[in-house]
């Protein structure tokens, strides 16, 4: 069990690397979800925006195409190979309203109200402490700034992004998480809990809505998926070579069922997270 957590929370180290060599895939993969996140994100004009857990920079790039040339949007991200890779894509495409800072946004200093948005895609779950976390995301947003964030709903919700690890977990001898809301992938699929959260942070009008967005990969693109990625792709270069080859027996017919017509298609179960900054208004 403590493999599968290590892995999960290891963005500095292979896992980062995985999701740099990875990038074109992944970035076609959650287009939509990156199209409709800008979309939200910009509704309100904002002039500097925070990306929270930004990786490989998409979301940022994708936000500061839209507010050039007068607004910027910045990604923080804690994983120094996948920011790198993200600054080299800013300069490739000359985005100099974009830029990237090193470090965790539960911990970094801020300056306050230096933001008047912030914005996540699958980078808020993985906090140690996610209140602690939105309080100084919060004081780095000006008052009536808005945050908007996609998570993960229930695994049940996400048989896709399961599928490896619950193929794999008898071989392994993984078993079920103990505590479902232990810093991970759907460490944020009770929108109860989440609420409760952000009003303890210091946010409101909090809104949790479902959504679920039509993913597509190629039956290549999901070869190297299945095999680099998640806490599965993480450990299977430390296996010995019979039991890493029963796991890729097992990880194959676990997404026969997600294969039509040669290519992946599947529902990404999310919660767009939507709250205000600063006091509530009278």
């Amino acid at each position: 069990m403590e493999q599968r957590k290590g892995s999960e929370l290891a963005w500095d180290g292979r896992r980062g690397n995985a999701w740099v060599d990875l990038q074109p895939m992944l970035d076609r993969l959650f287009f939509p979800l990156e199209q409709i996140l800008a979309d939200a994100a910009v509704t309100q004009s904002p002039r500097n925006v925070l990306d929270v857990g930004c990786g490989t920079g998409a979301t940022t790039l994708a936000i500061a195409r839209r507010l050039a040339p007068l607004g910027t949007c910045c990604g923080v991200d804690i994983s120094e190979a996948m920011l790198d890779h993200a600054r080299h894509r800013a300069m490739a495409e000359s985005a100099k309203n974009a830029r990237f800072l090193a470090g965790d946004a539960q911990r970094y200093r801020f300056e306050t109200g230096s933001f008047d948005a912030v914005v996540s895609r699958f980078g808020v779950m993985f906090f140690d402490d996610p209140e602690a976390a939105f309080a100084n995301i919060g004081n780095a947003v000006a008052p009536g700034g808005r945050l908007t964030s996609l998570v993960w709903r229930s695994r049940e919700e996400n048989p896709f992004m399961t599928a490896a690890e619950r193929a794999a977990a008898p071989l392994l001898g993984w078993g079920a998480p103990v505590d479902p809301h232990e810093p991970g992938q759907f460490a944020w699929s009770d929108p109860d809990r989440v609420a409760r959260l952000l009003r303890a942070a210091g946010w409101h009008s909090v809104d949790v809505v479902s959504l679920d967005v039509r993913c597509r990969m190629t039956e290549a693109d999901l070869h190297r998926y299945a095999r680099c990625l998640g806490p599965v792709g993480m450990i299977l270069p430390s296996l010995e070579s019979s039991l890493r080859d029963r796991v890729l027996a097992v990880l194959d017919a676990a997404f026969v069922e997600f294969l039509i017509d040669g290519a992946v298609q599947f529902d990404a179960a999310c919660w767009m997270v939507s709250a205000q900054a600063g006091s509530r208004p009278c």
